[in-house]
C-alpha cells in the first residue's frame, strides 16, 4: 500500500499518527514528495530526518522523492554519524545546574568586560587631562543640559513629594510625644544625607542612563561607531567622556536642588499637620544639621554619576545585531545602574558609620 503526495514538515510530523488512526499496516510504504520544497535550513533538515527515522522505526518503509540536490546533501549531512549526536545535544534543554553555571559564567565574563571598559575610560580620561585641548566641551555642555536642566521638573516634584511624605508619616508619632518641632530633624537628615542624592541618581539612571545606552547602541547597529574608528576617532573620547564629565557636574547640582525642594515639602506638611511655622522650622533646621550632613549627600553624587554614565555607555557598546538588542541592553542598563547605585549608597552608609561621620 502506498501513500503519495506533497507534504510540508507539519504534514510529515503528523503522518505517523494519521497512519495509526486509519489502521494501515506497519509495512505501509510512505512516499514523501519533496519537489515543492523551495528552501531548507539545517534545523528543517534535522526535523525531517528525525521524523523519517521515527516512521522507519515503526516498521514502515519511507521513500523521499523529488528533493533538490542541495537539500538531499543537507539531509545526508545531518544524518551522518556524529552530526546527529551533536545536533541532538544542542537541541536538548540544558539542566538546571547547567543554566546556573551558564548564567554565572556570563555574569563573570560581563564583569571582566566592564572592568576592562572602566580601564579604557580611565586611560582615555588621563590622556585628555594631560591634553585639555582634546576635551570636547560642546558635547559636555549639551549633556549637562539634557541630564541636568531637563531633569529639574521631575526631580523637584519627586523630592518635594518625598519631603511631604516623610513629614506626614512622622507627624503622627511626633504629635503623640509633643515633639512637633523635631520634624525638621527628621526631614532635614533624611533628605540631605540619603534620599535626595539617591532619588536623584535613580531618576537620572532612568532618564539619562537609558538614553546613553540607546544612543550608543543605535550607533553600533548603524555602524557609526565603526565609522568613527575608521576615521581615527576614539569612540570613548567622543561618546563616553563627555557624558561622564557632564553627569559629574549635573548630578551634584541636582542633589542640591533636590535638598531644597525636599525640605520645602517637609515645611509645608509640618505647618499643616504639626502647626510648625516656616521660621521655626528653619531655625530648628540650623541646629539639627551640620555641614558634614550636607557634604555627605553631595559627596555621593559624583560616584553615582560615574556609575550611571559608565554602565549606560558600557551596555550601549554591548549592543549587537538589531533593535531588539538595543531595547534589551537599555533595560539591563537601567536595572544595573539602579542596583549599583543602591549598593554604593549602602557601602557609603557603612563607611560613614565606621568613621563616625
Amino acid at each position: 500500500m502506498r501513500c503519495v503526495g506533497a507534504w510540508t514538515v507539519d504534514h510529515v510530523a503528523g503522518l505517523e499518527a494519521r497512519l495509526d488512526d486509519v489502521g494501515w499496516p506497519a509495512d505501509t510504504e510512505v512516499v514523501v514528495e519533496g519537489s515543492t520544497v523551495r528552501a531548507m535550513d539545517t534545523a528543517g533538515a534535522w526535523v525531517l530526518h528525525q521524523i523519517l527515522q521515527t516512521l522507519e522505526r515503526g516498521g514502515r518503509r519511507v521513500s523521499l522523492r523529488g528533493l533538490r540536490a542541495e537539500h538531499e546533501a543537507l539531509l545526508r549531512m545531518v544524518g551522518s554519524p556524529g552530526v546527529g549526536d551533536v545536533l541532538a545535544t544542542a537541541a536538548a534543554r540544558p539542566s538546571f545546574l547547567e543554566r546556573i553555571g551558564a548564567s554565572a559564567w556570563a555574569g563573570a565574563r560581563q564583569t571582566v568586560e566592564m572592568l576592562s571598559f572602566v580601564g579604557e575610560v580611565a586611560v582615555v580620561g588621563v590622556r585628555s587631562v594631560l591634553r585639555p585641548g582634546r576635551i570636547r566641551w560642546k558635547p559636555v555642555l549639551y549633556n549637562v543640559r539634557t541630564a541636568g536642566v531637563d531633569a529639574l521638573p521631575i526631580t523637584g516634584l519627586l523630592c518635594f513629594l518625598m519631603g511631604i511624605v516623610i513629614a506626614y508619616q512622622g507627624a503622627t508619632q511626633l504629635r503623640r510625644y509633643g515633639a512637633n518641632i523635631f520634624v525638621a530633624d527628621l526631614v532635614g537628615l533624611a533628605m540631605l544625607r540619603e534620599l535626595s542624592p539617591l532619588l536623584t541618581a535613580i531618576i537620572v539612571a532612568g532618564r539619562s542612563g537609558s538614553a546613553y545606552t540607546a544612543q550608543i547602541g543605535t550607533m553600533k547597529v548603524t555602524e557609526e561607531v565603526d565609522a568613527l574608528r575608521t576615521v581615527g576617532i576614539v569612540p570613548i573620547e567622543l561618546l563616553v567622556l563627555p557624558k561622564i564629565v557632564a553627569l559629574g557636574i549635573a548630578l551634584p547640582l541636582l542633589s542640591v536642588y533636590a535638598d531644597v525642594l525636599g525640605v520645602a515639602g517637609g515645611m509645608v506638611m509640618a505647618k499643616r499637620e504639626l502647626a510648625v511655622g516656616f521660621p521655626d522650622f528653619l531655625d530648628r533646621l540650623q541646629y539639627a544639621l551640620r555641614l558634614s550632613d550636607f557634604l555627605v549627600g553631595i559627596g555621593k553624587a559624583p560616584v553615582f554619576a560615574a556609575i550611571i554614565a559608565v554602565v549606560g555607555c558600557f551596555q550601549g557598546f554591548q549592543v549587537a545585531g538589531d533593535a531588539e538588542s538595543v531595547g534589551r541592553r537599555t533595560t539591563v542598563s537601567v536595572v544595573q545602574s539602579i542596583f549599583l547605585v543602591i549598593v554604593a549608597d549602602a557601602l557609603f552608609s557603612v563607611v560613614f558609620d565606621t568613621l563616625g561621620i
